[in-house]
């Protein structure tokens, strides 16, 4: 369902729709720079949440409600907004984000006290009414919706949404003057040493710090209680297989990633150590999905709890990358780049161009 979100491409559609989606996406790009680009998320998790809990309800209940063809509803629901103009994180998140960046720059004086960081990673951050960031984050709706289209218009074998939260992340970096990825100040981009010994950044040729640099650690680990490898790699686990059950018993791909985002809300609140899970459990699902699929056929006594453990394993497998991601984009410069996100577009390329050399018996939710 999901990938036939993003199966219109932009040439061909009716020149009405394409400007009503243009404007749609501004809007949604900068209502997520007015609320924050994760505040915007946590609402996409409880609109997929709702979207998904009424596809739910429509297989229980079957095409009795006559007045709504099966499944429309929740398309609507969770196609239309939760991954639409309105929440979606190609448009919203990725408008939150880039609005973040610029704010960073030119804006330096409202970086709020006990953030650590550089202003410009503050997801956190409502931007209220401030016109130039919000039209910021409207621009970047829109070129996140275009990146999107076109990458389900072509065929591009991975989550089109995904991908395109990163490249607008990552668009975002030069345009607003920071560097790419950024240099790192331990051995290589994958060493968290220097945030561990809590080393200040490095002075420059002048001796000085600069202004927007005083204070920061050498290294800023995307999540300071979610990054070392081995409790990285369990709560995927944990999360994949709870995704994995969840699908079993519903049929739901998106509800297990839907609870994950609704967690964020305490996240946002300050509740500390609550874990970032939902490309753990996107892809927890895919890995059941995929599991039921190959030994579904074979009669064997314990399936759905093997069918399980594979999404555990393919929850485990997304966290690692996330990991990774945020090792190389995230740590050594200025700007947030997601790394679920970036998680979610490699894991689910890997699926998309294994199933078109044949060697898996679908794509999950991808439209290929």
């Amino acid at each position: 369902m999901f990938g036939l979100l993003l199966q219109i491409p932009v040439i061909g559609m009716e020149v009405e729709q394409f400007v009503l989606l243009l404007v749609a996406a501004f809007a949604g790009g900068a209502f997520g720079a007015s609320l924050g680009a994760l505040p915007a998320f946590v609402f996409t998790g409880f609109l997929v949440f709702l979207g998904e809990g009424l596809a739910i309800l429509q297989r229980e209940i079957g095409t009795t409600i006559a007045a709504v063809p099966e499944g429309e509803l929740s398309v609507g629901v969770t196609g239309v907004i939760g991954f639409g103009a309105v929440t979606g994180p190609h448009i919203a998140f990725a408008g939150g984000v880039a609005a973040a960046a610029y704010a960073g720059k030119k804006y330096p004086e409202m970086e709020p006290e006990g953030w650590d960081y550089h202003f410009g990673k503050n997801i956190l951050y409502a931007h209220g009414t401030k016109i130039d960031v919000l039209a910021v984050g409207g621009i970047f709706g829109v070129l996140g919706m275009l990146i999107a289209r076109v990458a389900g218009g072509i065929g591009f074998p991975t989550d089109g949404i995904a991908l395109s939260v990163f490249l607008t992340a990552m668009i975002a970096r030069p345009v607003f003057g920071y560097p790419l990825v950024g240099k790192p100040n331990g051995k290589h981009l994958l060493d968290m040493s220097p945030f561990e010994n809590e080393e200040p950044r490095p002075v420059t040729d002048g001796g000085e710090v600069p202004a927007e640099h005083a204070g920061r650690l050498a290294t800023e680990p995307w999540l300071p209680h979610q990054y070392r490898w081995p409790g990285v790699g369990f709560i995927g686990f944990v999360t994949g297989i709870l995704a994995g059950f969840i699908w079993i018993k519903t049929g739901s791909i998106f509800m297990g990633y839907a609870i994950s985002a609704m967690s964020l809300l305490f996240l946002e609140l300050g509740v500390e150590k609550i874990p970032v899970t939902h490309h753990m459990t996107l892809v927890g699902s895919v890995g059941a999905v995929l599991a039921a699929a190959m030994i579904g056929s074979v009669p064997v006594v314990g399936t759905e709890p093997v069918v399980a453990l594979v999404a555990g394993a393919f929850g485990a497998f997304s966290a690692l990358v996330g990991e990774l991601t945020q090792r190389v984009f995230y740590s050594h410069s200025g700007t947030h780049v997601d790394p679920p996100a970036m998680a979610i577009a490699v894991v689910m390329l890997l699926v998309g161009v294994l199933y078109l050399a044949g060697a898996l018996p679908n794509a999950g939710y991808l439209a290929l």
